[in-house]
């Protein structure tokens, strides 16, 4: 597909009042945004596949929807540090945020580095990407040994005293995918949660406790990485 199709097709989606009712509904507020679901954005990366020039050129475009496309088509072992400096500073909502963490910058050779970096950030969705390529890194990497992901977890602590809601919703999200990584996992994530819980901080205490809600509830879906690759 060329980039003037893909643009006349998110045209022809257009649908404002989807753009109103994720804003009341999501808390999602976006720039130039045409109210495409992420049903029909997901047929059109598929049809795309996976092509760099044509992401770069619909995240440059401004459309909201093709900056969601250029995070599901970049190929994210070809993505450089320029370029990701470049898209996370622009992040408005959670959602984009969570689009390009989850989908491009886990998956990137970047992922640590940014985890480190951006957790100290002082905007919020800059900060809050941190947090959700944490969130995705625990499963994306099924080799890494438990050393790795219980380095997170004094930065799980650090930041869990921030009360703006979508740092401590990621932070959350990050504890509670280290306790789901395997029975270890779970086990250090509850213990650093009970030790969260008695900080002076209402936020701490709602990621803490959020967490040990999930993470020592029955029928907890655990994963054994890494140990289950040797397995098979």
């Amino acid at each position: 597909m060329r980039f003037e199709e893909i643009i006349s097709k998110l045209k022809q989606l257009e649908n404002l009042e989807n753009v109103l009712y994720r804003k009341q509904k999501f808390g999602i507020e976006s720039t130039n945004a045409l109210g495409i679901t992420h049903k029909d954005l997901n047929a059109i990366a598929k049809e795309i596949g996976k092509n760099n020039e044509l992401a770069i050129q619909l995240f440059d475009s401004g459309i909201y929807e093709g900056r969601l496309l250029c995070s599901k088509v970049f190929n994210p072992k070809d993505v450089t540090e320029d370029l990701i400096e470049k898209w996370v500073v622009t992040f408005e909502n959670w959602e984009i945020c969570d689009s390009f963490a989850m989908k491009l910058f886990s998956r990137s050779k970047f992922a640590l580095a940014k985890i480190l970096d951006w957790c100290n950030r002082e905007n919020e969705f800059e900060k809050r990407a941190a947090f959700a390529i944490m969130a995705s890194y625990c499963m994306f990497d099924k080799k890494s040994e438990n050393e790795l992901f219980i380095q997170f977890l004094p930065i799980i602590k650090e930041a869990s005293t921030d009360d703006r809601l979508y740092v401590k919703k990621a932070v959350n999200w990050a504890l509670r995918n280290i306790g789901k990584r395997n029975i270890d996992l779970n086990k250090e994530a509850i213990k650093q949660a009970n030790e969260i819980v008695k900080l002076p901080s209402n936020s701490a205490k709602w990621i803490a406790n959020d967490a040990l809600r999930e993470l020592q509830k029955d029928g907890v879906r655990i994963s054994d990485y890494p140990r289950n690759i040797y397995r098979k």
